[in-house]
């Protein structure tokens, strides 16, 4: 990892209105016993955030590129609300979640794209379209390996706001965490790129 990642305006985003109709199925139990409809999957998953870093992988040392996207918590359902609502997104997607890592490269219908052009990752996948500025060592290591390591962390990172500059500790506190990293979904990506 880089020490002083500045958290990318660019990189955030609310998400995407793509699939609420599918999510607004889910109901909750209101005081009383009466049950309504929960609110639709985007606004219980509040504001996305993509941050990107490059660091040596534990199996061969060599960079390879990341792409963290977390939500700030602020969902209409607070933070415990969030992490119930990505978790939810993640199991609709196709994203595994806890270790396990889902190759796009061979799945039947990839629900993750990542292209990278003009020192920008853009990101799409159901609920969240996000163009993220990156490093040159990022685009490096990213273009060496064809893909990069996608992690859609459940757990909400409010304090990693756009615009907040980020030091490696904060970044390893967060992103290192092995609770995050146990409830996040994993997953790798292809990179494609505009030509």
């Amino acid at each position: 990892m880089r020490a002083g990642v500045t958290v990318p305006r660019l990189g955030s985003g609310r998400m995407s209105q793509t699939n609420a109709a599918a999510a607004s199925r889910t109901s909750t139990t209101r005081p009383g016993g009466n049950a309504a409809p929960a609110a639709p999957l985007p606004s219980r998953l509040g504001t996305l955030v993509v941050i990107p870093w490059a660091g040596a992988s534990e199996e061969d040392g060599e960079d390879m590129s990341f792409l963290m996207a977390y939500s700030l918590g602020d969902g209409v359902d607070g933070p415990e609300g969030t992490q119930r609502a990505v978790l939810e997104a993640a199991e609709e997607i196709g994203l595994p979640v806890g270790g396990a890592i889902l190759d796009v490269a061979s799945a039947q219908r990839p629900p993750v794209k990542v292209l990278v052009e003009g020192g920008k990752a853009m990101v799409t996948m159901p609920y969240l379209r996000a163009n993220c500025p990156v490093p040159d060592q990022w685009t490096a290591a990213a273009r060496a390996r064809r893909s990069v390591y996608l992690i859609l962390a459940s757990r909400p990172w409010p304090q990693a706001v756009p615009g907040a500059v980020l030091t490696e500790a904060d970044l390893r506190a967060f992103a290192g965490d092995p609770e995050v990293l146990g409830t996040a979904a994993h997953a790798l990506v292809p990179v494609g790129s505009l030509q």
